[in-house]
This record gives C-alpha cells, sequence and structure tokens, in this order.
C-alpha cells in the first residue's frame, strides 16, 4: 500500500442494476455522501442487465449530470453474475467494491473498509452478524449452503458474506484472468486468496423494490455454486455405488447360504420392488448429476461471451472491454 499512498487513490464502485428504478433515487446519494468523506477519487460502474423499467434511462440521466457515474448497458438480461463479471472487467481503480443499489448493505461501511485496505489488507469482507430480515427458510437454507459447500469444496467461503466487500486491484487483475463461463462469484471472489480481513455489519431492510430471487432462483444458484468449485458430489456416487455393491454381495451369499441350509422360498415381491425402486432412484440421481457436469462442460467449449454490450457511458476508449 506505500506505493499507491504516494498518489491519491481510486476505488471504483460496481453496482449491477437489474429492474431498481425505485432504488435509485436513494441510492447515489447515499454513495455519494459516504464517498466524499472518504480521501479518495472514485467513480460508480453502474452495469444495466437489460431491466425491464426505467432503470436505465434514470442512469444514463444521473451520468449525465455526474461524470462519476460510469454505465454499461447489456443488449439483454444475461444475469446478475454476469453483470458482475461485467463491473469487474470496467473496474479501473486501486480497489473496488461491489454493493447492491438497495442498500440493504450500508455503505458507511465502506468508510471501514478503506481504513482496513491501507492498513495492507488486499480483500476486507462484510460479514452479516445475523439474518434477521430473512425468513426462518431462507435462514436454514443459507446456513446449510454455506456448510455444504465448505465441506465438498477446497476452497472456503466465509459464511454470511455476499458481494460486498473491498478488493485491491491486484484481486481484480486475477478475477479477470480466470475464463470459465459458468460464474459463481462468491466462489469466484474467493479464489484468489491474498491477504484478507472481515467487518461485520447489521444488515437492513430494502429501501426500494423488491428483491429478484425467488427459492427456485436461490436453489439452482446454490446447485451451480457446488458444482462449479467441486466434483465431490459426483465423487460421491463412486463410494455409494460400491457400497450397494458390498452390501448386495452380502446380501446375495446371506441368500445363498440360507437357500442351502433351509431350502427355497417364496420371494417377496414388496421387498423386491422396494429394492429395485431405490436403485433406480440412486442411478437417476447420479445420472443428472453427471448431466449437470456435462452440461457445465458443453457450455464452456462453445466458449460464448459471457455477456454482450449494447451501450457504453462515461468510459474513454482506453477503458472500454470486450465481453
Amino acid at each position: 500500500m506505500t506505493q499507491q499512498q504516494n498518489k491519491q487513490q481510486s476505488i471504483s464502485i460496481l453496482v449491477p442494476m437489474y429492474n431498481e428504478a425505485e432504488a435509485i433515487p436513494h441510492f447515489f446519494p447515499a454513495i455519494h455522501k459516504v464517498m466524499e468523506s472518504v480521501d479518495v477519487e472514485y467513480n460508480i460502474i453502474c452495469v444495466d442487465d437489460g431491466s425491464k423499467d426505467n432503470t436505465l434511462e434514470l442512469l444514463l440521466a444521473q451520468a449525465e449530470q455526474d461524470t462519476r457515474v460510469q454505465v454499461v448497458a447489456f443488449s439483454r438480461n444475461f444475469g446478475k453474475e454476469a453483470a458482475m463479471t461485467a463491473a469487474v472487467d470496467y473496474a479501473d481503480g486501486d480497489a473496488a467494491i461491489p454493493i447492491d443499489a438497495d442498500l440493504q448493505d450500508p455503505p458507511e461501511l465502506i468508510i471501514k473498509m478503506v481504513e482496513k485496505w491501507r492498513e495492507g489488507f488486499d480483500v476486507v469482507y462484510a460479514k452479516r452478524v445475523s439474518r434477521d430480515t430473512d425468513t426462518a427458510m431462507k435462514r436454514s437454507s443459507a446456513g446449510g449452503f454455506y456448510k455444504v459447500f465448505n465441506k465438498l469444496s477446497q476452497l472456503q467461503i466465509p459464511e454470511n458474506v455476499g458481494d460486498f466487500r473491498l478488493m485491491d486491484r491486484k484481486v481484480l487483475d486475477a478475477l479477470r484472468r480466470l475464463p470459465e463461463k459458468d460464474r459463481f462469484m462468491k466462489g469466484l471472489f474467493c479464489w484468489p486468496g491474498f491477504k484478507n480481513t472481515t467487518l461485520e455489519f447489521e444488515r437492513l431492510e430494502r429501501t426500494a423494490g423488491d428483491t429478484k430471487f425467488n427459492y427456485w432462483k436461490l436453489w439452482n444458484f446454490a446447485l451451480s455454486g457446488i458444482t462449479s468449485f467441486s466434483t465431490m458430489p459426483i465423487r460421491f456416487g463412486v463410494y455409494l455405488g460400491l457400497l450397494v455393491s458390498f452390501c448386495a454381495f452380502i446380501f446375495g451369499l446371506w441368500t445363498i447360504i440360507k437357500t442351502v441350509v433351509m431350502g427355497v422360498d417364496v420371494p417377496g415381491y414388496a421387498s423386491l420392488m422396494v429394492v429395485m425402486l431405490f436403485l433406480g432412484g440412486i442411478q437417476l440421481f447420479f445420472m443428472g448429476l453427471m448431466g449437470e457436469y456435462i452440461g457445465r462442460i458443453y457450455m464452456e467449449v462453445k466458449n460464448r461471451p459471457i455477456y454482450v454490450v449494447a451501450q457504453e457511458v462515461g468510459f474513454s476508449s482506453a477503458d472500454k472491454k470486450a465481453g
């Protein structure tokens, strides 16, 4: 950090947006108020992920009023992970801070993040101290996801930490070199490593608008995260297959001995159906799991761009990136 402190430091605020028209009037005043109290230069990179409301129009109006606001508009909705990837690609600051427009992550924490960054930390996590604002089902499912992910994957992601964090320039450069198309940004943000610390905060209610995630999307998001960073689920199929085969061998041996000693009895239809359905269910489950991994290989092999940009506002020609 010594070299950075010899010049004015700069921070890029990264904001993926989808149908956030109601939140925008609250978001920018809150961010500007905090950033102007920090001795840094800053820009706000807003990525419109194909919004269907007037989010893009409001962002363009903000960019016209303030040159620190820069806008990247997608040609259609590519998803939050693609929007976050684009924000990282366009970030040109000495550090970057992803944050959602709903202000559930308090911008005031940025001041402490910058202090920790100046102390020499390359990554400053923002960790929720509680999930009281979530439903009971969401709290339990989130806790279960972190436990399962960290058990199955060699990469450990901190519990109750979202995208809101500060990342040094070297972390951003490492992220840009990651080529995969199926992006699980919570995992990718942690993958480079580097020196890190954690700040705790209370998450607030949304200032406006509604969440874009339902339970089905969250389930697919969790599945994507686990299969992106671990082959343990499919390896578990090998272990389960060996266990079932061993049990079948023991059962077959017991059946032979019983037949020799006690003679042939009438086999039970119910028990036979239970065994067949059980084994069939296991086979179908792991065939589907294999299909999940093969599908990801298929998406990577096609090598399509992660996103397509329709419009860029506020960037110089040297800043522009290709999706």
